[in-house]
């Protein structure tokens, strides 16, 4: 996964999280406006306008390497740390439900806390990317002072200039849930997602929902206005994203997870109208292992 720059967090203060920056007004093809405290519709809770992302155009995930590729995009992810793609509507990346690479001394200071621990009082790791920390948002003040530490990067986000912010790892609670072995309840998961929603919204941003097709429901009441996906063709899960958040969904294969092959995943139904193929690593077109298609 992509690193957040310790200094990032370090040097921006939660109150920069109450500065007003406005969604790019110019978008690309098939944008769409949302206008928070509307109460049904995305981005309740705030009177900020937000712009959602085009539903067609060229689409790239570039959470590895940023690059301009010839031609341009229309809509692009890269991560908190890079800046948004010239011309095209950003979305900014920022891990918000477990610790980034080399981030340890960050957290285990003084804010161990706020990491899950087993029922031995061991840290919990990611056991798919063991260089992350699970964060534990079962309390409100605990959630509180997590949005004291990655708040600043979304309000980064919405100075650098990005239209959007994705937050990965919502899915937390669908992974941890023995209390032997650590334990997030998905509720608590919820209000944590409750308070990026209200505070990306509350600086201008558009916020997707990163992955978890079992709470697509639960995720678009909350307040998320558009869905990323990653291998929800390979996994036969697109309907749950597209049939809540209709066109307004951001679907990643990968080579490396192609059971039926990507002429499969295009023909699905369900899939998304911008639907991509990328490598694994999410390297560059300078790198041998790089590989990019478009539906």
């Amino acid at each position: 996964m992509p690193q957040l720059i310790l200094a990032v967090l370090v040097a921006l203060t939660l109150s920069a999280c109450q500065g007003g920056a406005t969604a790019d007004p110019g978008a690309g093809p098939g944008t769409a406006s949302a206008t928070a405290g509307s109460g049904s519709e995305p981005g309740a809770g705030s009177d900020a306008e937000v712009t959602l992302p085009p539903t067609s155009g060229t689409f790239d995930y570039q959470l590895g390497t940023a690059y301009e590729p010839d031609g341009g995009l229309d809509v692009v992810v890269r991560d908190a740390t890079a800046e948004p793609a010239d011309g095209a509507y950003g979305v900014c990346y920022v891990n918000g439900f477990q610790t980034q690479p080399d981030q340890a001394d960050l957290w285990l200071g003084d804010h161990e806390d706020l990491l899950l621990h087993d029922a031995a009082g061991e840290l919990v790791v990611d056991p798919d990317w063991p260089d992350e920390y699970i964060l534990d948002p079962s309390t409100e003040d605990g959630r509180d002072r997590i949005l004291d530490l990655l708040g600043p990067v979304i309000t980064r986000c919405a100075d650098a200039g990005f239209s959007a912010v994705e937050i990965d790892n919502l899915d937390t609670w669908t992974r941890f849930t023995d209390a032997d072995t650590g334990l997030i309840e998905k509720d608590a998961a919820l209000a944590l997602a409750s308070a990026y929603i209200d505070l990306a919204h509350g600086v201008g941003l558009a916020i997707g929902q990163k992955n978890a097709a079992e709470a697509t429901t639960d995720g678009h009441e909350l307040g998320f206005d558009f869905a990323v996906t990653e291998e929800c063709g390979a996994y036969a899960e697109c309907g749950e994203y597209t049939d809540v958040y209709g066109q307004h969904v951001l679907q990643i294969e990968y080579t490396d997870n192609l059971p039926d092959g990507f002429d499969a995943v295009c023909a699905d139904p369900d899939r998304a109208p911008l639907t991509i193929l990328r490598d694994r690593d999410l390297v560059g077109p300078d790198d041998e292992a790089y590989a990019y298609e478009q539906c």
